[in-house]
Formats: C-alpha cells, sequence, structure tokens
C-alpha cells in the first residue's frame, strides 16, 4: 500500500491504524505528495491511499487516479464526509473505495486476495526531470491517453486515427523521452514521465 497525505498527523494515525489491524506491513510507501509516491522505488503499489479531504494536493484528483489506474493501483480515498462533495469528486473520478479512517482497514484487507500492482523500479533524477522533451500535439494526447489506461488501439479510436498511427505517436513519444535521458520504454515509465511534466494535467 502508498500513504499520500499532506497532513503529518493524518498520515501517522492512518498508518498507526493499519498497524493496529496487523496490516502495518502492507505499507510500502507513506508520503506527503503525489510526486513523492511516483517517484518512490516501491511505487506502483497495489493501492493508493489519498487523503481525499485535501483540496490544495496536487495534481487534480481526476489526474492523480487515472495515473494510479493506468498503473494497475487501486484508489482507496480516505475522508471524513462519506456524502461530501470532495468525497463525490473522487468517486466520479474512478476512485475504487471511498472510505472513513475507520473503515480503512477492512477496506485494505478486501485486496489481501487481489493480484498486486505492476512490479517496477523507478530511479528519479531531478536533472532528468528538466529535460523535457518537446511533444507534437498528437503525440501529447496519445501520451495522456495512453496513460490513462487505454490501449494503442484504443488510443487511436480516440484519436480517431489509424492504430499504426497511434503506435507511431507513442513510439516518438517514447524515442524523445530516450534522447533527453529519462527512460520511458516501459508503460509504467510513461507514466512517470506524464506526471513528472504535468502532462495529464494539461487541456
Amino acid at each position: 500500500m502508498g500513504i499520500v497525505a499532506a497532513d503529518e498527523q493524518l498520515r501517522a494515525e492512518l498508518e498507526q491504524g493499519l498497524q493496529l489491524a496487523g496490516l502495518a506491513e502492507s505499507v510500502a510507501v507513506s508520503v506527503g505528495t503525489w510526486m513523492e509516491t511516483v517517484s518512490h522505488e516501491a511505487f506502483p503499489t497495489q493501492a493508493v491511499i489519498f487523503d481525499a479531504d485535501d483540496e490544495s494536493a496536487t495534481p487534480s484528483v481526476e489526474a492523480r487516479v487515472r495515473a494510479s489506474r493506468a498503473a494497475s493501483a487501486r484508489v482507496i480515498a480516505v475522508t471524513r464526509d462519506l456524502d461530501g462533495a470532495f468525497a463525490e469528486r473522487w468517486k466520479a473520478a474512478g476512485a475504487a473505495d471511498i472510505v472513513t479512517r475507520e473503515q480503512l482497514a477492512d477496506a485494505v484487507r478486501a485486496l489481501a486476495g487481489s493480484e498486486p500492482g505492476i512490479a517496477a523500479e523507478w530511479h528519479q533524477d531531478a536533472l532528468q526531470r528538466a529535460n523535457r522533451p518537446k511533444l507534437s500535439p498528437g503525440e501529447t494526447q496519445a501520451l495522456k491517453l495512453y496513460c490513462s489506461g487505454l490501449s494503442t488501439i484504443e488510443v487511436g479510436r480516440e484519436m480517431n486515427v489509424q492504430y499504426e498511427t497511434a503506435k507511431t505517436f507513442l513510439r516518438r513519444v517514447r524515442e524523445k523521452y530516450a534522447k533527453v535521458g529519462r527512460p520511458a520504454s516501459k508503460k509504467i515509465e510513461l507514466i512517470r514521465r506524464a506526471t513528472e511534466d504535468g502532462i495529464l494535467e494539461e487541456e
């Protein structure tokens, strides 16, 4: 599991709650921001637990949910108000579970028999992240769609182009990132690059 909460007290309470429930070993990542999460070598985890009440967190709820799901990580949003507008936003974005702090342990236990997320080793360098390749509009759109969880065929359909065209867009994206020293051969690496560069947030 990964825990993402800027509120250190909340993060400690969530960790303690899981520990008391005998689930302490399930926590592989516990950090304050989404960028720290995707930068961690343990990501993608089987699930990512977010503080659903933190309206100031970035990127947007939708971007964080899309990137998590594309990496095969289940999204669990923890909130004080299950009927609140912000909780509804997480639900609409595709979060798998919206729970209170008291319900979190049960939600984590429910994942016990599930398949873990994609295993990957991510090594990040701040200087490399500064080298953002220049992508064409088509390449950017293909990358955003692909990182939202669509297959290459589905990307082509969404863009109203042939499969080979969509495949070419994604191949060029990978090549351009490779040229600036930023690995992007795997889907999970593309998700990381798109997150680092804020591409999932662009209109």
